[in-house]
């Protein structure tokens, strides 16, 4: 498999993209964020929104959608705001990894694998 180069575009075009701004107004968006569209793309839209909407009729995470556009992650980070906003796309976060309270002891998975080496 060949891998491909992310297009960071030309500085102007990624400007215009963005309406001009650098970063997301949250962090509301890590690479793992999966993301659905809620409606189909409508007349007018820009064309990033469109093929943003097109990815997401299935979950599909953040890192996914800037790798299959060939746009640096900010950038999409960015565009994926104003869906969010709109109410054009849901996004669902990972949840948090569990607590290591409710983890067993190190020492007693230790035990455990010494006396099943032992069988």
């Amino acid at each position: 498999m060949t891998r491909r180069p992310v297009d960071m575009g030309n500085p102007d075009r990624l400007y215009t993209v963005t309406g001009g701004r650098s970063r997301a107004e949250d962090d509301t968006f890590d690479l793992v964020t999966l993301i659905v569209s809620e409606c189909d793309p409508s007349p007018g839209m820009q064309s990033e929104h469109v093929r943003i909407l097109d990815l997401c009729r299935h979950p599909i995470s953040v890192v996914e959608i800037s790798a299959e556009l060939r746009l640096p992650v900010t950038v999409v980070r960015i565009l994926l705001g104003d869906l969010l906003a709109t109410g054009r796309i849901s996004a669902r976060r990972p949840r948090a990894a569990r607590s290591l309270i409710g983890l067993p002891d190190s020492a007693l998975l230790e035990e455990v694998l010494h006396g099943l080496r032992n069988l």
